[in-house]
């Protein structure tokens, strides 16, 4: 497990999801190693890919909720080829699984500089949490 204060992280996804007109449901964060992301990559959307996060949004009209697995291995070398901390990154990571939980895709022409305005915000919070 991470080292997190966990409830200034729930405080915080709380003040996110608001951000966006969203409460938090049932959010369950399944922090895993690469092998692990592969497997449910591979299973569950056919990919045959590494990746830092994988979101599966069971969110309700306002309510967001979902399994959100995070691959700490990515995350650490993700933060190493941006010249990042760490931690930074790992928020930045949690906060992006939320953000799809709130509507916010990334895959799209322009979605990518959205989202990463969006995550960009979701960090100026945790300041402040």
């Amino acid at each position: 497990m991470p080292a997190l204060d966990f409830a200034k992280v729930d405080r915080w996804l709380g003040e996110v999801a608001a951000s966006h007109n969203r409460k938090v449901g049932n959010v369950n964060y399944l922090f895993c190693d690469d092998e692990e992301i592969l497997r449910v990559n591979r299973e569950f959307l056919r990919h045959d890919y590494f990746t830092d996060i994988i979101t599966f949004d069971y969110s309700h009209k306002d309510r967001i909720g979902g399994d959100i697995f995070i691959s700490l291995d990515t995350v650490a070398s993700n933060a190493r080829d941006l010249g990042q901390e760490y931690g930074v990154e790992l928020l930045r990571v949690i906060a992006h699984g939320v953000l799809h939980l709130c509507g916010i895709n990334d895959k799209g022409p322009g979605e990518r500089e959205i989202m990463e305005g969006a995550e960009n915000a979701a960090l100026a919070l945790w300041k402040n949490a």
